[in-house]
């Protein structure tokens, strides 16, 4: 599996935003968008280059895989698994993208960030409807369920839950039980459910060249 070693915060100044890689830390005034919002380079803050048709389509490509946390390889076979299915390939990428299971947990809460979701799953923790899965990019399906491994529902992760998560931000697609520890998917994402942080019509036009 390849593995991504850049610095987080390099790759939100060079996309000019959060991408929240680093979980709490990117909604302090320690986020390095906050500190230095430039592009990452020896020489500091330089002016704002041409944009291009080309670079703008490929910038919000490059984007999307930094949110995501994935190799070219991996995003690029998204785009293929989209183009198969009938409907708007933008948003059927992006509802792919949505219900890896590294991100259900993400969103539900259960995890301060894609990255520690992944160390989470791969660990064993989650199961989906009673079987354990610790592959991150497991797709998940409208009516599964999400649990913890019952040895662990008490471990520091998953302590004090209803203090550490606001139930209003998880998205209307995900039914988070605080109680039970468990995730369930009500629903594929649409419309303003989708991630909205990145123009998933630029990233077909780029890859349909």
């Amino acid at each position: 599996m390849t593995k991504l070693l850049d610095s987080k915060c390099k790759k939100c100044r060079r996309e000019g935003a959060k991408l929240f890689l680093k979980g709490d830390r990117c909604s302090t005034p320690k986020c390095a968008i906050v500190k230095r919002n430039y592009p990452p380079g020896v020489h500091g803050p330089k002016g704002k280059k041409r944009s291009t048709e080309y670079g703008g389509q490929l910038r919000e490509k490059q984007k999307a895989k930094r949110i995501y946390g994935l190799a070219e390889r991996q995003f690029r076979n998204y785009y293929y698994k989209a183009i198969k299915q009938k409907g708007d390939t933008g948003q059927i990428m992006q509802q792919l993208l949505q219900l890896r299971l590294d991100n259900v947990i993400y969103q539900s809460g259960l995890a301060k960030s894609r990255a520690q979701a992944r160390q989470m799953i791969t660990h064993g923790l989650f199961y989906v409807n009673n079987k354990k899965v610790n592959i991150p990019s497991f797709q998940v399906k409208s009516k599964d369920e999400i649990t913890v491994k019952p040895s662990k529902t008490q471990a520091k992760p998953f302590a004090e839950l209803d203090k550490k998560i606001n139930l209003e931000k998880i998205p209307s697609w995900i039914h988070l039980d605080l109680k039970n520890v468990a995730v369930k998917i009500l629903q594929r994402p649409e419309g303003s459910d989708l991630d909205l942080s990145y123009n998933p019509r630029l990233i077909v036009e780029f890859y349909s060249k």
